[in-house]
């Protein structure tokens, strides 16, 4: 055999650290309160209508896409203690409910 042979080499690579953080933080900030159907997903179904069972909880938010982010209970208050979640509480610091922030 004679001639030559190129070899061409692709490499996946991924978004930076930063740039998925930024995604994540996004759509986290965008999450909404969903309801859940108590049907569940059954075998056989697609995803669409997998998804078409989780009702936003405030009617005019949108329905959710395959990729945003929902939850369906609230956080508990970390400001009071609870032994059951293993919170500490906040006692002797001030606790701001309202913040948005940590």
């Amino acid at each position: 055999m004679s001639g030559s042979c190129t070899v061409r080499t692709c490499w996946m690579r991924l978004p930076s650290f930063r740039a998925v953080g930024d995604i994540l933080k996004d759509r986290f900030d965008g999450a909404s309160r969903v309801l859940v159907n108590n049907a569940g997903r059954l075998p056989g179904k697609s995803k669409k209508r997998f998804l078409s069972q989780l009702k936003p909880l405030n009617p005019d938010h949108k329905p959710p896409s395959r990729k945003d982010l929902v939850y369906y209970e609230n956080s508990p208050n970390f400001c009071e203690k609870n032994l059951k979640f293993g919170i500490p509480g906040t006692q002797g610091r001030v606790c701001n409910e309202s913040s948005i922030g940590m």
